[in-house]
Order: structure tokens, then sequence, then C-alpha cells
């Protein structure tokens, strides 16, 4: 425990099959330990951590007072029982939460891994595994560490496994081993296997490793995609070898279990604050009474000297007057609460309960109950101001069904005949009997145009086929089961089966299809991932005839300015497509192909295997060379995936908003999109005042639509509200002229002679925050800001001005924001308003935006559970927080409020007949009640009805 901590690593060097060498790096062990005490350091700890309490503190003051008998008019007993029984609730509540991780953390240590151990499989607790050892996986068994995968029975050294634990998602992925350790097939190579790898230093970041192998005096290239890590679930191989790179505390699993920021609630703050307030009463009346004790000695009890001498040490009215002062902070000690903190830990106990078993947060769909995942937060839902959502799988229901698409200029999906009100769902099966049954669509004349034959449609499926990661499983003859890491992938390459282009299997070199009925199968070259900078994805196949081609698929924003300039008529086309199906609220993706010679390939490949192969800047070669091949692509057409909203949205938004609470969209999608998406539910109407657009591309042009929304909204507000005119005259070119320039910075430059002079006119002092006049703007206004005018919005010297246009609107919707996006709009509406918010999103590309916010909210979706784990309050739909906020929240943060005056006036009510008793006992500090009734009040007789208030009341 009181082990001298090793030097933080730089690098890791890790030999096979050598403990000697690897233990002189003093690399952690394989036995993880989550629980903070053991029973030598329970107590002491415990005791430390609990008198961190302001009034567990002054209790044992007073003990130490109370053993003075010059001063205590009462005995010790009195002050420690109570303490005594606050501080063993407390301590039995952290020794069972304890418990209980040590129990995990002794399920976890014990379970056994097969080490090989000078040339044999042996039996070893996982909290004896090494760094550096060779351990075998069989199928189903957990993965002990963060391995290096380096051989497997399935062919090509492939191995699956499933990420649960980690990242919530239950498809399968495929993780590979290097080549040439992939031949290392039985125990005796392996244990003759003395490979070195040095790598990165543990790290939390789960998508990506970067090391090398040093073997037989070669290197060779380490990815994420030899890992296995700790938490994974070998699935569908028989068994695979590693190397044990990370263990215990520093894999990656552990790495990113740190713990979460607690988080404080204004009650909690409130009560810190009540209760110094009630110290400095209690020191007032102590000196008052004590003034009266030096008064009444000095005036009257002086005459009984005689009779009533001063007991030892006392011999003036002083002194007399100076332990009568402590004596009082004794016997007044009970309008200090002790038992206030434990009351109010059982009240949200009782309270995070009734979430729990609220039946009308229960989903029967998906027999997914709401979850209080923290007890301390459930007043702070009854004062939420701000909602910040994610859109997909929050809002919509993120099951995706391929609706329409743009091939070659033309639309397809578009059905409208009057004379069939009822559409007819298309029939696949005569047409190709791989077709999934479960899958719609309306319009037969894609499937004509595929039954013809048309080239342009035939290769937009091709794509569809061919560019995606979707692990297939085929349990029988022509059953298909596609596991796609996104909804949206299976959606499409589940659209390019039906259609004749069936996805049949994949290895790490190739690509199997049926292509209208005709298997075929290409030679997988290169896959040039997708990630959230890129937003596309490409993969380069080798066909059967030897042609070379790159398929890519990605946001229009992206790849439509990488196509070849012959492209515009048809990428003018295609855009005012892509417009049309984002207005509809569809998701929508560009598709372009590009041919490549071989020396064309040989030339980029070589560039491509030394980017892949840097140890420095890995990333940044990598990303360089996509860029270089993706470029001069031909357009083939658009995607459009429909995802419809969740039940009852646009009616629960309607009543949050109702409730004056302001709803903030952020999204990854589109614009347009999410505009329509804002319409549907109902977040965006159409007699809203107005809806403001913020798409700048630059610094001074965001600056300049910021002004022109904020002096819209003022001559707006001016129209509706006359009286209000002479508030805000001259505002708009006083008080802005200048904004979002930092102190001192003058005008030129930035927008001409006028404007310039105009600033300097501005009087000093500075004008008031624009906060002040905005907050007094009538009229409901929305704002919809892109990405890369919100990254300049969030700049330094601009985000005042951001945060006041944005905060006098009803909703803002933010596009094509990224996950640091989300959390930086969250810290700055936190930084400025001083709000209370909450975030709810669904996947892990929310959890930054979740830990950010006062209040976390995660969606059990379609997307794992990492948003949940990151969450404080879970359940599986949107419609749920009406409830959690305007029933649970605001009873929560009632009773409180009712539980804190009722306990401050009764602990008031019981002292006060102690202050007024000084002025006729001679301000002796004599005591009216008997000593156990004073101890017991707060404890035992008063305790039950401020908690049955505190709990149950509802009003």
């Amino acid at each position: 425990m009181f082990r001298k901590r090793p030097p933080p690593e730089e690098e890791r060097r890790v030999r096979a099959n050598d403990r000697e060498y690897n233990e002189k790096f003093q690399y952690a062990s394989n036995c993880i330990m989550t629980s903070k005490y053991n029973i030598i350091t329970f107590l002491p700890v415990n005791l430390f951590e609990q008198f961190q309490e302001v009034a567990n503190t002054y209790f044992l003051f007073l003990l130490i007072l109370q053993l003075i008998p010059q001063i205590s008019s009462l005995s010790w007993f009195t002050t420690i029982v109570p303490l005594a029984l606050v501080l063993s609730i407390t301590a039995v509540k952290d020794a069972t939460d304890d418990y209980f991780r040590h129990k995990s953390d002794n399920q976890v240590n014990n379970r056994q891994s097969q080490v090989l151990i000078r040339g044999s499989l042996q039996n070893e607790k996982w909290m004896n595994v090494r760094v550096g050892d060779i351990i075998k996986l069989e199928n189903n068994q957990f993965v002990a560490a963060d391995l290096l995968l380096l051989s497997s029975s399935e062919p090509h050294g492939l191995c699956y496994i499933e990420t649960a634990e980690l990242d919530g998602e239950t498809n399968m992925k495929v993780r590979q081993s290097v080549s040439v350790t992939s031949e290392l097939g039985d125990q005796n190579n392996l244990a003759s296997f003395d490979g070195e790898v040095v790598c990165e230093p543990p790290n939390n970041k789960l998508d990506r490793f970067c090391g090398t192998l040093y073997w037989r005096d070669k290197k060779y290239t380490l990815t994420n995609q030899n890992m296995l890590l700790r938490g994974c679930v070998l699935r569908n191989t028989e068994a695979c070898y590693g190397l044990v790179i990370f263990a215990g505390p520093d894999t990656k699993l552990m790495q990113n279990s740190g713990r979460t920021k607690f988080k404080r609630t204004s009650i909690d703050r409130l009560m810190n604050t009540l209760v110094l307030w009630i110290f400095g009463f209690l020191v007032c009346m102590g000196v008052i009474l004590a003034v009266g004790n030096a008064v009444w000695e000095r005036e009257v009890g002086s005459l009984f000297q005689s009779y009533l001498p001063w007991d030892p040490p006392v011999d003036n009215f002083l002194f007399s007057a100076f332990l009568s002062f402590w004596s009082y902070v004794i016997i007044l000690n009970t309008v200090v609460p002790i038992s206030l903190y434990v009351s109010v830990e059982v009240i949200r106990l009782g309270h995070s309960y009734f979430i729990n078993w609220d039946q009308q947060m229960f989903c029967s769909q998906c027999n997914t109950a709401a979850e209080a995942r923290t007890t301390t937060l459930n007043e702070e839902l009854g004062q939420v101001e701000y909602i910040f959502s994610d859109k997909t799988g929050t809002l919509t229901q993120n099951i995706m069904s391929f609706n329409k698409c743009s091939i070659n200029g033309q639309t397809y999906g578009e059905v409208t005949d009057p004379l069939r009100p009822q559409l007819k769902r298309l029939d696949f099966t005569p047409f190709n009997p791989l077709a999934d049954p479960d899958f719609r669509f309306y319009d037969d004349t894609l499937l004509e145009s595929v039954k013809v034959g048309d080239s342009h449609t035939h290769e937009f499926f091709r794509l569809l086929s061919l560019c995606h990661t979707v692990m297939s499983e085929e349990k029988s003859e022509g059953e298909l089961v596609y596991k796609a890491q996104s909804p949206d992938e299976g959606a499409l390459v589940t659209a390019a089966r039906n259609f004749g282009f069936v996805f049949r299997s994949r290895t790490p070199g190739t690509i199997t299809t049926t292509e209208m009925g005709r298997p075929v199968t290409y030679t997988l070259l290169a896959i040039l991932d997708f990630n959230n900078i890129r937003k596309r994805m490409s993969v380069i196949v080798r066909n059967q005839e030897g042609r070379i081609r790159l398929y890519c698929k990605g946001a229009d924003t992206v790849l439509l300015e990488r196509l070849h300039p012959c492209n515009q008529e048809l990428m003018n086309i295609t855009s005012d497509h892509l417009n049309e199906y984002a207005a509809d609220g569809l998701r929508t993706l560009a598709l372009a192909y590009r041919d490549l010679s071989e020396d064309e390939w040989e030339a980029w490949s070589e560039s491509h295997r030394c980017a892949d192969k840097a140890t420095n800047c890995r990333e940044d070669r990598l990303a360089a060379a996509y860029e270089e091949i993706e470029q001069d692509m031909m357009l083939l057409g658009a995607s459009a995936i429909e995802d419809k909203l969740q039940e009852g949205v646009p009616e629960t938004i309607a009543v949050l908003s109702l409730a004056n609470i302001k709803i903030w969209v952020l999204t990854g999608d589109k614009q347009e999109t999410a505009v329509n998406i804002g319409y549907s539910c109902k977040m965006l109407k159409d007699d809203m005042t107005e809806v403001f657009i913020i798409s700048g591309h630059t610094v001074q042009s965001v600056r300049q639509e910021l002004r022109r929304a904020r002096e819209r909204m003022i001559e707006l507000s001016r129209t509706r509200d006359g009286g209000k005119e002479e508030a805000m005259e001259g505002w708009g070119e006083a008080c802005f002229m200048g904004n979002g320039f930092r102190e001192g910075q003058e005008g030129g430059g930035t927008g001409g002679g006028g404007g310039g002079g105009k600033q300097l006119q501005c009087p000093p002092p500075p004008p008031p925050p624009p906060s002040n006049l905005m907050d007094n703007i009538s009229g409901e206004f929305a704002l919809v800001i892109n990405g890369h005018s919100l990254a300049h919005a969030l700049e330094a010297d601009m985000e005042t001005e951001f945060v006041s246009t944005a905060c006098a609107c009803k909703a803002v919707i933010c596009c094509r924001v990224t996950p640091l996006q989300k959390a930086q709009v969250v810290e700055l509406i936190k930084k400025h308003k001083k709000a209370v918010t909450l975030a709810i999103g669904d996947g892990a590309n929310d959890v930054s935006m979740i830990k950010s916010a006062h209040i976390g909210v995660g969606i059990s979706g379609q997307e794992g559970i990492q948003a949940v784990l990151a969450s404080d309050y879970s359940f599986s739909q949107f419609r749920f927080l009406q409830r959690l906020l305007l029933v649970h929240g605001r009873w929560s943060y009632l009773r409180m409020c009712r539980f804190l005056c009722y306990f401050f006036y009764k602990n008031f009510a019981f002292t006060m007949v102690h202050f007024w008793f000084g002025f006729f006992c001679g301000f002796s500090a004599q005591t009216v009640y008997d000593q156990y009734f004073i101890t017991l009040y707060n404890i035992v007789y008063t305790s039950l009805p401020v908690l049955a208030m505190g709990i149950f009341d509802q009003v």
C-alpha cells in the first residue's frame, strides 16, 4: 500500500516470456483494487473524511469543552451520543459500500486464466498474471489484461470480440494478429517467442494504440486492430493467444474508470451557508448571555458572595462571564443541527427510490426502468433552466431505414400517386431470394433500374455493399445477420442487399458479395477509416478483372469539395436533392468513387505504408495520406435514411417550454436535417417571431451575424412593447459596436472608419453586460448555428456575444458539432448564466457533454451504454424527462425546502427556551430540560416527523 510509485512512463518495453527483464521496470500487477479502505485503515481514514464536515468538527470541539467541569453544565454524553450515532451511521454506510467493492475486486482478481509458463499452460489467478506473460483465451472468455494478439485458431490470425463492457456496443468487432506471429499456433513455438514490444505508456484512449514489435532483427507496426483490451469477451473464436502489454490499473478499462467529478447541489451550498450563519447566531447569543452574566454578577451576584461564593478559579465577574459564554455555547448547541446531513441523505435516498419505482417511467418495449444513479442531485432536477439534448437516438429512435436516394441526378423514393393512397410495399423475394423480409421500400422505379442493368445504379449499390465495417453472420444458407457498429451502416448494407448486391462475408484481405445472383470476391487493398474529423470512410478494392477502384461515402460538406471538376452539373443537381432530403428530416450521405491505375496505387500504397509504420505523429501522417488519395472523385449520388421521432417528444418539449426551460439541441447532423427535426418536435414553430441562422465562416462574419440578430430582436421587441423603447435606445450602436474586442483594442481594421469612430465615442465606463438588456427581450426567437460558426463563437473574445444572443432565444440548434464542442457549449452557459444545466444523450459522443452539465441523463438506446454509465439518471425514452423534472424534481425541491424550514424551526424553538430562561436564572447557564431529553431531542423525539414530511409530502 505504501510502496513508492515508479516514475511516469515515457514508453513501455515488454519482452515476451521474460518476467525477470520486465520486473525491473516495476510494471503494475494485474491485481485491481477499487476499494477505499482495509481493516487497518478504515477507522482513521473514515473518521478523517467525516470530520471534513464542519458540523462534525464543531461537535467534537463541543465534546472537548464539556470535559472541562468549570464551564460544562451538561454531561459529556449529551454530545457524544448524537455525534457517535451520526458518525456510526455514516461509517456503516461507507463500510457496506466498500465491502461490496472488495467483494467485486476479489471476484475479478480470482478469475482463472491459462498462462504459458516454461512451455506449458498453467492455470493462474488473474491477479498473478504479469506483463510479458502469454495467455491463452478460449471462446466466451473475458480478456484478463490488455493483450497483443499473437495467433488465433481462425484463418489469417483473426478473432472476434464483443466490447459491451468497454463501450456498451454489443456488435462483434474483428481483431487480427500481426502476420509474422499468426503462424505461432502451438505452445512450443509460443514458448520460444522472445519478441520485444515498444509502445506508448498507459492511457485511456480506447480507439488507438501505437507500438512496434521487434523480432528477429525486424520491426512490425502495431495498431489498435492488433489489441484485445481487458473487459472484452472472445466470441465465435475457438482459441487465441495474446501477450500481456498492460495489466491491472494500467489497462485502458481501468484508466477509463477514473472517479467522476463530485456534483454538489445548490441546496448543499445553501445548507453549508445556513449552518455558518447559525454558528454566527449561536456566538451572538453566547455573547449576549455572557454580557448579561457579567452585568448580573457585578450588580446582583456580589450580594450573594457571603454564602454563594464563586467557584475557583473564578475571581471576578469578567472571568465568570468568559466561562459563561462557553457554557452557553455548550447548552445552545442544539441550534446547530448535527443530524441535518444524515437526514438529508435519508430523504434523498427515498426520493431516488421513488424515481426507480415509478411505473410511468418504465418502458415495456425494452423492459427498462428509470434509474437514479446518484442520490445527491434529486432536488436540483426541480431547478433546471437549460436542457442540452443530442438529436439522434435521443429525440429520434435511432432505428434507421433506407428511405430515398439520388443516383446520377435521378431521385428515387418519392412516391406520390393520388390514385393509390395506400402505398404498396415492394416484394423483393422473387427478384432476390437473399433479400431481407423486413426491408420496406415503395418506389418500384429504382428496382426496375436495377433489373435493367443501369450501370450507375449498380455502381451505387456496389459501393454500399463494399464500403462499410459491417460483420456478417450466416446462420443457415441464405439467412444473413448483419452486425453493424452504427444503425446507419446497417440500413445502407441492408438496402444494397435487397437491391441485389448482397454482402456475404469478409476476411482481412477480401470482401465476398453476391451481385445479381453471381458470387463475386473483391481483394480488399485498404480501409480508410471514418472518424469525427474526416466525416467519411473509403475502401480501395481490386475486382476480379484486376481493376482498382476507391469507393467513398461521407458527409456532403467534406465529400463534394473533393470531386473532380467535371462533376459540377451533377453536383448541383445532387445538392438540390440533398437539401430536399434534409428538409424532410432525413440523414444524408454523399457517395463517390475513383479509378486508380496500378502506378497510382503502388505509389500511394508505399506512402501509406510509411505513414502506418511511423512512430511519431502516426495519425497525422495517415490523415495526410488519406487526404492525398481521396481527391478527384466521381460523384455517384446520395443516400437518405429516415430516423423517426420518439413517441411523445413534441408534447414533452412543449410542456418543458411552458415551464420556462430553454432547450438546446446539439447535433452532428447537417443544418437542414436538424431544423426539420426542430419543427417536427415543436421546438421550432411557425408562429415564432423569427428564426436566426448563423453560418459565417470567419470571425468577422459570425460577429456581424450575431450583432444583426441582436439588433433585430431589439427592433421586434420594441414593436411588441413600445413602452420599453427608451430602455433600449441607442444600445445597438453604442454598446455593441466594439463588442468582442479585448479591452483597450480599437475598432480600426474591422469595419471601416465609421464603426471605429463610434467605438471611440463610447463613454467610459464600459457599457453593462449584454445579458442584462437581452433578458428584457420579449418575443419567441430561435437560433440555428453551424459547427464552423460555433467554433468562432466559442472563442474567448466572442463568447459573451454568443451567450447574450443565444440565451435571449427560446430554442437553439447547433449543427455539425463535435463532442468537444458540445461540452464547451455547456461549460459556457454554466460560466455566464449561473443556471442549472441538464445534458441528455445516448451515445459515446455525448459523454463529455453529460459529464460537463450539472445533471447528466443517459438514454439507454441503440448506441450502447457509455452515456448511461457516465450519467446521473437514465431511462429509455426522452418523454420521461418531463416526469423526471416536473414531478420528481419539483417534489424533491419543495420537500427539501420545507424539510429545512421545519428542521431549523424545531431546533430554534427548542434552543430559544434556554436563551429566554437565561434572563430568569441569573445567566448562570442552568438548563431547563433534563440531560437525556436534550440528548435525544434531535435524534429520536423529533426525527420521524421531519423525515416523513421530507420524503412523503406532496404539494
